[in-house]
């Protein structure tokens, strides 16, 4: 994780019993019937998932607490880094999954579903309807504009895009010593990241008030929503991921070549980077 004391320990470190695994996984359960009850139209839903949130950041904070203290006391050697890294590796090979059943699910709707629905068995109910991808059978839905890659999309692109160069910069002046350098770079790229997801609530409000395009506005909504959404989640969390980074660093918890808390972040954040490349072209431009 960045021990000062890099890898002194001569054996692989076990941690004992702990409640933190526990305590999570029933505050990740109440967020997410929470957020599930909060769309589908209960009203305990919006209290049970912001408690549920609540309760995991909290979780959280005593767990990787923990974790950073056992890094710094010289628990942690070469066995407990590589450790983390094929840790690391599977969690964003996760979140590579998570993205693709999404990702499927548009190819689905919009390369299967929307000539089905446009073939000659389907002229009878919907005369009108033609196999472009927005469209929908009339009077099914209210009407909705798409959203086109101008001009919030490219300049969320661009941000995400000097991110990546920022937190790279960030993370050579780490390996060379520099801390001030990497510090700072840091920063930018925590703040890059900022102005992407202000920049996505202005869409978001532009979407609903202005383009009548909501999560209910058919298979193209909820498909939009969901992933960008998601997106925007995936980039807070890994803005706060660094935000930790640079506080950590700011205490002297890393070296220059003992830092992996710092390259675990950065890699999710690379990860958020090329996903959003994959969403910039799917969703709003074809």
């Amino acid at each position: 994780m960045g021990s000062q004391h890099a890898k002194t320990a001569p054996y692989y470190f076990v941690p004992g019993p702990s409640k933190w695994p526990v305590l999570a996984g029933a505050s990740l359960l109440l967020t997410m019937a929470g957020a599930s009850a909060w769309v589908n139209g209960y009203g305990w839903g919006p209290a049970a998932n912001i408690i549920g949130i609540l309760a995991t950041i909290v979780v959280l904070y005593y767990w990787f607490g923990e974790a950073f203290a056992e890094s710094e006391s010289g628990l942690y050697s070469d066995r407990i880094d590589l450790s983390f890294r094929w840790s690391m590796s599977w969690f964003i090979f996760s979140e590579v999954m998570f993205f693709a059943g999404f990702f499927g699910a548009l190819f689905y709707a919009r390369s299967i579903t929307m000539p089905w629905l446009a073939d000659i068995d389907h002229k009878i109910l919907w005369p009108d309807f033609t196999a472009q991808w927005g469209n929908t059978p009339g009077g099914t839905i209210d009407p909705f504009t798409k959203m086109g890659p101008f001009p919030i999309p490219t300049i969320n692109t661009a941000l995400l895009l000097a991110s990546g160069v920022t937190l790279t910069i960030s993370h050579h002046a780490l390996r060379l010593g520099d801390r001030g350098k990497t510090a700072f770079w840091l920063l930018a790229t925590i703040v890059l990241g900022a102005v992407f997801m202000g920049f996505q609530v202005y869409e978001y409000m532009h979407a609903y008030s202005d383009l009548n395009l909501k999560l209910t506005s058919g298979i193209y909504g909820s498909t939009f929503f969901m992933l960008t959404g998601f997106h925007g989640f995936h980039v807070t969390l890994g803005a706060i991921m660094l935000a930790v980074v640079l506080y950590r660093l700011m205490k002297g918890h890393f070296t220059a070549d003992n830092h992996f808390g710092f390259e675990g972040a950065a890699w999710y954040w690379h990860f958020v980077d090329v996903v959003w490349l994959g969403l910039y072209v799917v969703v709003y431009w074809l």
